[in-house]
């Protein structure tokens, strides 16, 4: 057994209690994922943080599922504090495959309307396509148009389910171009109603899901909207199919949703709007991309300020803040208000007064029937 002095025995006890006394060595963080990093500008720039339009507007895109039973004075409460003049719910019927379920909830919903205030809500109708290519189903649709929009609706909604999933009865996929429903787009020309018709989804959908695609995060929060996993048609395919409409009905006036899904790309859409006369946009749901582009944003507003009107799409009242920031502010690198949809900053457009008006309620006024004109200034 070896011997340790005293001396020895105290010295090292000694250097156990410094050691310990002594600060440990922070282990290294984890780097930061993609989803977590979200910095905060350090940017001082002036702000213009809009909760309210400078203008009343009409926002073409909505969607309310409880207009046949709810309390429309609270939505009315809620348009107010946004200035928004007149609400176009584009679900008159519902999300129902039901017809008679999608009837009571239209006839439901415009008397709630009535009863409420008919100058500052208004309805779309849509169509039921579960029963395409049975004997007399064109003849049926037309119709049910025409007495609905007899009822009071204003135009006609297109869900994007046409050419992703919507099935004929013989389980064949329904084109957006299908010719049986050549009958439709027609009679919405002759009634003088638009149709607001929502195709496809961003490209950036039907992308590989990779370190390049700039929807990844959204991508991976929310897997159901990558299409090319699910879905077979191509996203070239359904604009092509969606193009021959337009093209093939001149007289008919159709609200491209979402800007045709080429905000992206300004010099594609020029050159859409070039080629379809009969075509207007709204913007629900691209701000994002508006406002990473505020120059060439503007200067396409500019040339095509009366083709231009104002969509949100969901019903979320505090994210209208940014709409109104990107249209109306010349701010610069702001926040988007969802950070899945842009992790990228936001610059606003500026837009002349006389742009703004038309983008906010003229052009809605011209191209929807029916609409009160008595609350939005001349």
């Amino acid at each position: 057994m070896r011997f340790v002095s005293p001396l020895t025995t105290a010295i090292l006890s000694c250097i156990t209690v410094v050691a310990l006394a002594q600060p440990q060595a922070k282990q290294p963080e984890a780097p930061l994922g993609f989803e977590e990093y979200d910095p905060v500008s350090t940017l001082k720039v002036p702000e213009h943080k809009l909760t309210r339009a400078k203008y009343p507007f009409i926002d073409v895109h909505n969607h309310q599922f409880q207009m046949d039973k709810g309390d429309l004075n609270k939505l009315i409460g809620q348009m107010d504090s946004l200035n928004m003049g007149i609400m176009v719910n584009l679900s008159g019927r519902g999300f129902t495959g039901n017809m008679s379920e999608s009837t009571a909830f239209f006839d439901g919903a415009l008397s709630n309307i009535g009863r409420t205030n008919p100058k500052r809500l208004v309805l779309f109708t849509n169509i039921d396509f579960s029963k395409v290519g049975e004997n007399g189903w064109a003849d049926r649709a037309v119709r049910t148009l025409e007495e609905d929009v007899k009822k009071g609706a204003k135009g006609l909604k297109i869900y994007k389910s046409l050419g992703f999933n919507v099935k004929d009865v013989d389980g064949k996929r329904v084109r957006v171009d299908d010719p049986r429903l050549d009958p439709i787009w027609a009679k919405c020309g002759q009634l003088g109603v638009p149709v607001l018709i929502h195709t496809a989804d961003p490209k950036s959908f039907w992308d590989p899901m990779d370190r390049y695609n700039e929807r990844w995060l959204e991508l991976k929060l929310n897997p159901n909207r990558k299409r090319s996993d699910n879905n077979p048609v191509d996203w070239t395919q359904l604009l092509t199919e969606q193009h021959n409409v337009f093209r093939k009905h001149p007289k008919t006036t159709f609200i491209n949703a979402h800007m045709g899904w080429y905000p992206n790309d300004l010099t594609k859409l020029d050159s859409l709007m070039q080629a379809f006369p009969n075509m207007v946009v709204e913007i629900g749901a691209v701000i994002a991309e508006l406002g990473r582009q505020p120059r060439a944003g503007r200067r396409f507003f500019e040339k095509y300020q009366d083709r231009i009107l104002f969509g949100k799409d969901s019903w979320v009242p505090s994210e209208y803040a940014t709409y109104f920031r990107v249209l109306e502010t010349d701010d610069e690198y702001f926040p988007y208000h969802k950070k899945y949809h842009a992790f990228w900053r936001m610059y606003g457009m500026a837009l002349p007064d006389e742009v703004l008006k038309k983008v906010y309620y003229k052009n809605a006024l011209r191209i929807i029937p029916g609409l009160d004109k008595s609350q939005f200034p001349q």
